[in-house]
């Protein structure tokens, strides 16, 4: 929600950082440190950041009158105080909770109601301090916290707006770093009093990192909140709801707590970017399910096409239908048979943009069926992509004063191509294909090319269905290079393609898991020698899921990059768009090849529509960013 962040330990608050779940035990372990311990272990199961307690001294938080004989005050008042003495853990009790977290791996706060339970949690190092709405008032609590000179996490509950403000103040004039959390204080809260909507009120504000603390009933309530923004997440949690305290009906039992924390993750994950893209997916359903225009009845070269002539249908392999009236009106420049999908190589040649495509070693994506089409913007070099069943078709595409590349299939029929198989006949089957790749290409297509020892981009396969399984990669990367080895490669250089972590193949989502990190890739390249193919948009896809920097990952591959594929990319799927319309920042990373002398690809999905328009705008742009910088 927030543009400024807190540090609490080594995770950060507001920004675009992921919402900070703090599970909340509170005093939910009834005076138990075995029942506190297993609070810990269900927090921590469940994926939450932190876990926390509460620490006070009854005759510093109470008046001694009441600690002494709770029953003369007046019922709520006793309640509290009878439950609180029943249900405290010793500072023993404590430091060993305390342990017992941090060994689980995972973050332990605590709020403080007093300031020697300040003092004594000084002694345990926490990295932030929470401090539960009924002492958001209490500057003197808050005076003795902002000494401590930890971040601060205030709730909210039972306050008004000018009390809220008033505090705000007062950490602020004291320069403490803090958040805060609306809150309603009731135990569990009914729906229609917690206006979530005052978060954003708090946000425009005082411009500091602003969460949510719940007590309402179930989890939609809290999933709503982290989508509206909230940078934090306090949810009370408790072994079983019928245990006897005032916190247990409100609170989260495990199943539900670990529900919360997996629907948090997954709302912050379908949140994204703020660009549409269309995915692999989708364009692969979009050529299925979408349309074209296909001629209504035989439309007769040189004549000028009619919207009487036009209909359409799918699949979507053509002209879209929204350039209807940019057809209508066009000389079509051969015969079109009935219900024939129109082509822009079909209508009048000036429909097609022009781009300065001024960029050197450019090269566009083409199949040996289409490379006769048009010049395509007159590139330098040509990538043909080799499918399955393109291994068995003869090469007859004529001689051709350009550079050469290939690019191995990724499938064959419904078969990977997976040459880091550890099932050794998957993989043996991974490298009869690629060795006919490699024949084919080193015997009909070469000869055909100046290129003295053409590239063949080549994909590590390390595919998986359900989950990403990175402590496999070892083992991938060893049947990886005994592929390799088994290749006859003279004539032509075998390179490597980094990956994206989830890509679309047989029109569903898979993982990947080698070949993505740049240390792992640098060190099988120093291993075996080996060059790569460096692909922009992969690699910006997985520092987006890995949280890494493209320019370091890249930075770290360039000594061993030989050949570019290049386009821009967003979220952790968004492949192949468009330079500019993505996330990555060329004018920082093009300076890492000012001296790259090996082909650049425009790998832009659809690129080759409307006679290779894609690809001629990608190369029109890198060449501006390339004078820019």
């Amino acid at each position: 929600m927030s543009d400024s962040t807190l540090a609490v330990g080594d995770r950060s608050i507001g920004g675009d950082h992921p919402a900070y779940v703090i599970a909340e035990a509170g005093i939910n372990h009834n005076g138990s440190l075995q029942l506190a311990k297993k609070l810990v272990d269900i927090a921590n199961e469940a994926g939450a950041d932190a876990v926390k307690f509460q620490k006070r001294r009854l005759e510093e938080t109470y008046r001694e009158e009441v600690v002494t004989n709770p029953a003369r005050s007046e019922m709520g008042v006793e309640y509290t105080v009878s439950n609180l003495k029943r249900v405290s853990l010793s500072d023993a009790e404590f430091r060993e909770l305390a342990d017992y977290t941090r060994e689980s791996g995972i973050e332990f706060l605590c709020s403080p109601w007093d300031d020697s339970s300040v003092d004594f949690l000084e002694d345990l190092d926490l990295p932030a301090y929470k401090i539960g709405s009924p002492d958001m008032t209490n500057f003197l609590l808050l005076e003795r916290l902002v000494e401590t000179g930890k971040p601060l996490l205030v709730s909210t509950g039972m306050a008004e707006e000018g009390e809220i403000e008033r505090t705000v103040e007062f950490l602020a004039d004291r320069g403490a770093a803090f958040g805060l959390l609306h809150c309603r204080s009731t135990y569990p809260a009914p729906y229609h009093n917690l206006n979530l909507a005052f978060m954003e009120e708090l946000d425009e504000r005082y411009d500091i990192p602003v969460g949510y603390s719940g007590h309402e009933r179930g989890i939609a309530v809290s999933g709503a909140a982290v989508a509206m923004g909230a940078d934090v997440l306090e949810r009370h949690f408790t072994v079983s709801r019928d245990m006897e305290g005032p916190d247990h009906a409100a609170s989260l039992e495990a199943p539900g707590l670990e529900k919360l924390v997996r629907d948090v993750r997954n709302i912050e994950e379908s949140q994204g970017t703020p660009k549409r893209y269309l995915t692999r997916g989708e364009y692969n359903n979009r050529v299925s399910l979408g349309k074209s225009l296909v001629a209504a009845r035989e439309i007769p070269a040189g004549r000028e096409i009619t919207r009487a002539d036009l209909t359409a249908k799918s699949p979507a392999k053509g002209v879209s239908p929204q350039e209807l009236e940019t057809v209508v009106g066009a000389e079509a420049r051969r015969t079109i048979g009935a219900d024939e999908t129109i082509q822009w190589e079909d209508v009048d040649e000036g429909i097609a943009e022009e781009y300065d495509t001024d960029l050197e070693n450019w090269g566009i994506v083409v199949r040996f069926s289409d490379i006769a089409d048009h010049d395509w913007g007159d590139p330098d070099v040509f990538e043909f992509r080799v499918n399955g069943s393109g291994l068995d078709e003869a090469f007859s595409v004529g001689d051709y004063e350009k550079g050469l590349g290939i690019h191995a299939p990724e499938q064959v029929g419904h078969d990977l191509v997976d040459p880091s198989a550890r099932t050794e006949a998957t993989r043996q089957e991974a490298v009869d294909v690629l060795q006919r790749v490699i024949d084919k290409t080193r015997e009909e297509i070469a000869p055909h090319f100046p290129t003295e020892r053409p590239p063949i981009v080549v994909h590590p396969g390390g595919i998986t269905t359900d989950h990403m399984d990175l402590e496999s990669v070892p083992a991938m990367n060893e049947a990886l290079e005994r592929s390799l080895s088994e290749l006859d490669e003279s004539g032509v250089e075998v390179l490597m393609e980094n990956m994206p972590p989830l890509p679309w193949i047989y029109g569903g989502q898979r993982y990947h898991n080698n070949f993505m990190a740049a240390e792992e890739i640098a060190e099988f390249c120093e291993r075996t020698g080996r060059r790569i193919c460096y692909d922009t948009s992969h690699a910006k896809l997985w520092c987006n899921y890995a949280g890494e920097d493209l320019y370091e990952h890249a930075r770290t591959l360039r000594p061993y990059t030989a050949y570019l594929h290049v386009a821009d990319a967003a979220g952790v799927d968004g492949e192949g768009l468009q330079i500019g319309e993505g996330e990555i920042d060329f004018e920082r990373l093009l300076p890492l090849y000012d001296d790259f002398e090996g082909p650049i690809i425009t790998e832009i999905w659809r690129g080759h529509e409307k006679r290779g328009a894609g690809f001629k705008q990608a190369a029109e742009r890198l060449a501006e960013l390339r004078d820019r910088v």
